[in-house]
């Protein structure tokens, strides 16, 4: 990985200073961890504390966010309100954070000159462009396909994204906007999931269409750190490389199996020596091409990396990943899944 671009008004000698929002949550501590590591001045901001928090507050406190911004070159914005959060707070919760909360992080860039903001955001702005309808093939989702507003998180997230669009182009601020896919060890939110598949194998089987590593979730937020100043502006869909093709779009709704089996003809007797199941359906298929393209961003883990580990007796996922673990989503369990579900009960 070669270094992040240093700011334009500071010595190359000197270490690149980042700011990482939500520096609490899973990418957030991850960014923090990382940077530490390559000698950059890092610090977090969050409104819980932990090891990896300087700064204890919120993001909606536009005077807050100002002073936690003098002095530094490039800002990491994980901070958020999401999925896991749509029955729990309200859409003026999500307004306040997601939307009022990015503003006063770009509003304090330009004044404290900082040199970009990268953005956290998420696949889920797609909303319900994810699902097709009954007997239309898979989706292929790039970043030309347009979102259809599902629920306040995907909403919010979007319009974050157009406000780090409106700051480059009205204030010059370059912004690179990270759609992830999903990154987080807890366990899945639907029972169906939970019923069917082992965690790990559910999460394997994720690799092959809507699955991020941590590690290479970070690596991803480096590179655009070291590209914003020449791109600009930029919306990049973040996720494991698929080895689906268009091709495979019809199968997927109907027979998903075979074509792994056909893929991966060394996937049946790992599956069947650890009594796994392969995904018999799969609605939709995430393409990273363009932030590996425009990027440069070469993400490691995928479903055959999975698979090598798996046959070796390892893990399938990044040290990273093990090392941040599980940080649970409320300060509170519930009893029927990880988090409870708007509309549910």
């Amino acid at each position: 990985m070669r270094p992040l671009r240093e700011a334009r008004s500071r010595s190359r000698s000197e270490p690149m200073r980042v700011l990482v929002t939500g520096s609490a949550g899973h990418l957030g501590e991850a960014l923090v961890r990382t940077l530490q590591s390559r000698q950059c001045e890092v610090a977090g901001l969050d409104r819980i504390d932990s090891p990896f928090t300087r700064h204890v507050g919120s993001i909606a406190d536009a005077d807050f966010v100002r002073g936690c911004l003098r002095g530094v070159d490039v800002v990491m914005h994980t901070a958020t309100l999401h999925k896991p959060h749509v029955a729990t707070h309200s859409k003026q919760d999500f307004v306040e954070t997601n939307i009022t909360g990015t503003l006063n992080i770009l509003e304090a860039a330009v004044v404290a000159g900082v040199s970009s903001v990268i953005f956290t955001s998420t696949s889920s702005v797609f909303g319900g462009a994810l699902v097709p309808a009954e007997g239309e093939p898979a989706a292929w989702i790039t970043e030309d396909v347009q979102p259809v507003p599902k629920n306040i998180y995907g909403v919010t997230k979007r319009a974050a994204e157009d406000l780090c669009e409106l700051h480059y182009k009205t204030r010059g601020l370059p912004s690179i906007v990270l759609r992830t896919s999903r990154f987080f060890p807890e366990p899945d939110d639907d029972p169906k999931q939970r019923e069917r598949f082992d965690d790990t194998n559910l999460k394997v089987n994720e690799y092959l269409h809507r699955r991020l590593d941590l590690a290479d979730a970070v690596d991803a937020h480096l590179v655009a750190a070291e590209r914003a100043s020449d791109i600009g502006f930029g919306r990049y869909l973040v996720s494991a490389t698929t080895p689906f093709e268009p091709a495979h779009l019809p199968q997927l709704r109907s027979d998903a199996a075979e074509i792994v089996r056909n893929l991966f003809p060394d996937c049946a007797a790992e599956y069947s020596r650890r009594n796994w199941a392969m995904p018999s359906v799969i609605d939709r298929v995430y393409v990273n091409a363009r932030a590996r393209e425009e990027l440069g961003w070469k993400p490691r883990f995928d479903f055959r990396l999975a698979l090598d580990r798996l046959m070796r007796n390892e893990e399938p996922f990044s040290s990273l990943s093990r090392e941040v673990g599980m940080k649970g989503y409320h300060p509170k369990e519930f009893d029927d899944g990880p988090y409870p579900i708007e509309g549910s009960g």
